[in-house]
């Protein structure tokens, strides 16, 4: 119980029964993306080498509501050489693993060795089963912590991630913690955020090749929301030591970069971003994106430059290297947010968002009122002096990514008054701290 496989410690070991095999069969259940349809595969022959017997192995093809033919399994297991007993033993086996399958939503559910026991049973002697990722949140009865293929025990902030991703399905965020020490020769932990598969491979090896060692993977992607992206920076800035913020993906996503740009500026605000970041967002309104990250820029004691698909991400994480330089060994210390103080206030204005709320100064109002109405798009006006939603609190709790945006566009237009607090739960306890309330 004290050894690793891979970085896995083994937490408890399994003591079988011995098992009196007299035959053992090949028993698998698949999504057959050709067909677009389940499908069953049988051999009369367990073990290992199964596709190596192609001749002997049999394809069972499978309604999506019914599953498979009884006629189709009856062939398929007469051929076997089993008594009229066992080979309806076997079928019954057949047609409950696609029912095993079905109720757990399974994209495959291998059984290998199915094994006839000495006295007369089928049993199925090993199983391994790959559940469909998004079918996991219904099954909580298979205790899936985390959805992801790791080489790791899921560290406490993958699970903090991970709960972020369950709770805001516009867009992808996928979070994974590589290391967290920086090698002996290299430049320092880099925190990375990425956009797309391809893109975000071809930037970890600019800043790799660049001398940095990255400390995650990060990929917010498929038209994410900008609350999504907030979230997964103050995640990626969970992490201690870094020397800065490299953000770079495809180049050519087909996604509005500016909700991404409004993300990263709140959550580099409020941790006061103290090292440099250099961020390409390279797609649809990539302009806009990048001016959004310039005049945030003005507002933080660290460099923050944007880039766009024209610049190659070899390019910037040469110009990342020499602003880490300039920077002169500087470390980032994970921290709590800053919250304005006027939400400490009773008289302040509170309306509830998915995942958080805005809080509104209501003694500011008639001094801010203007601006927070031509921001939000007109999703908060003004009722006989108070702040209110001009749409139902239905419609309007969707639209935190809107509401992200005025509160940035006010805070660089000098507007205070206007906060959306965007819970990220675990996160302030990991950090060990509550957020803070600065002005």
């Amino acid at each position: 119980l004290e050894m690793k496989v891979g970085q896995f410690p083994v937490e408890a070991v399994l003591v079988e029964e011995k098992i009196a095999i007299d035959r053992e069969f090949f028993l698998s259940f698949a999504i057959d993306d050709a067909t677009r349809a389940p499908t069953i595969i049988f051999a009369p022959g367990g073990g290992t080498g199964i596709e190596d017997r192609a001749a002997s192995t049999r394809r069972i093809a499978c309604d999506v509501n019914r599953g498979p033919e009884d006629s189709i399994v009856a062939e398929a297991t007469a051929s076997c050489g089993l008594s009229s007993t066992h080979a309806t033993q076997l079928a019954d086996s057949i047609r409950k693993l696609f029912a095993a399958a079905q109720k757990v939503e399974a994209r495959s559910f291998e059984i290998n060795p199915l094994v006839l026991t000495k006295d007369g049973q089928f049993v199925a002697a090993d199983c391994r089963i790959t559940i469909d990722d998004y079918a996991v949140a219904r099954h909580p009865e298979l205790k899936i912590e985390i959805a992801r293929e790791f080489d790791h025990p899921p560290t406490p902030l993958e699970r903090v991630a991970y709960a972020v991703e369950q709770n805001d399905h516009r867009g992808t965020f996928y979070f994974a913690q590589l290391t967290t020490a920086a090698g002996k020769d290299s430049k320092g932990l880099v925190g990375f955020h990425g956009a797309g598969g391809g893109g975000s491979m071809m930037s970890m090896d600019a800043i790799v090749n660049a001398g940095f060692t990255i400390a995650n993977f990060t990929d917010t992607s498929g038209n994410p929301s900008a609350s999504k992206v907030y979230r997964a920076s103050r995640i990626i800035l969970a992490q201690p030591e870094l020397v800065g913020y490299f953000g770079s993906g495809s180049g050519v996503a087909s996604q509005e970069q500016y909700w991404s740009a409004y993300g990263l500026a709140k959550a580099f605000w409020e941790l006061d971003l103290n090292i440099p970041a250099v961020i390409r967002l390279g797609g649809n309104t990539e302009d806009r994106a990048v001016e959004i990250l310039q005049r945030v820029s003005r507002l933080l004691g660290a460099p923050i430059e944007g880039y766009r698909k024209t610049d190659a991400p070899a390019t910037i994480a040469a110009r990342f290297a020499e602003l880490v330089a300039t920077g002169k060994g500087a470390k980032w210390k994970p921290r709590a947010r800053r919250m304005p103080k006027f939400i400490k206030d009773p008289s302040v204005t509170t309306i509830p968002v998915k995942g958080g709320r805005v809080w509104i100064d209501s003694v500011q109002w008639p001094q801010i009122r203007g601006a927070v109405e031509t921001h939000s798009g007109g999703l908060i006006v003004d009722h006989a002096g108070t702040p209110v939603s001009s749409v139902p609190g239905e419609e309007f709790a969707t639209k935190d990514s809107e509401l992200l945006t005025c509160e940035v566009e006010c805070r660089l237009a000098g507007v205070e008054g206007f906060y959306l607090e965007l819970d990220i739960p675990g996160l302030d306890e990991l950090l060990g701290d509550k957020s803070a309330v600065k002005a």
